[in-house]
């Protein structure tokens, strides 16, 4: 895989990062790929935001994967920071050859260059196959999550 670069997202990315979004039954109900507004507020809101980093994985000019990492400060843990892992996805054209998992490694590395001492994410409870993909790289299933759609 050296021929993969990854790198900050750029407005250009943000059609192929919300067809990424989009490609699966979940994000098939929550994204919109024809109105790309909306994304594109989004993007300047997290490159004002030095804690967030939307992160592309691009092979031959071509987007193929994608991730966001946000560090959080915070006072529990003895002060620790920490981050969160979303919106992890790779093309159905890419997956099986390790992407994901170079994808995850660039993430746990960059909360390691940001001082963090636990990282976690969150994976819908149908994501069977993904449960076992966070659980392979070692990540532990410990807590309960809750929403409250807004």
């Amino acid at each position: 895989m050296t021929d993969l670069e990854i790198r900050p997202a750029v407005a250009d990315d943000v059609p192929a990062v919300v067809a990424l979004l989009a490609d699966d039954p979940l994000g098939a109900q929550r994204e919109s790929p024809d109105d790309l507004a909306p994304y594109l507020a989004a993007l300047e809101r997290l490159k004002a935001d030095p804690h967030q980093h939307l992160m592309v994985a691009v092979r031959e000019g071509r987007v193929v994967g994608t991730l966001q990492l946000s560090i959080i400060p915070g006072l529990s843990r003895r002060g620790a920071t920490r981050s969160i892992i979303e919106a992890v996805r790779v093309h159905a054209d890419e997956r099986g050859n390790g992407l994901g998992t170079r994808l995850i490694e660039w993430a746990i590395e960059a909360s390691r260059r940001h001082g963090c001492r636990l990282v976690q994410l969150t994976s819908d409870r149908t994501r069977t196959d993904a449960h076992r993909f966070y659980e392979r790289l070692g990540f532990e299933a410990s807590h309960l999550g809750f929403k409250l759609h807004l």
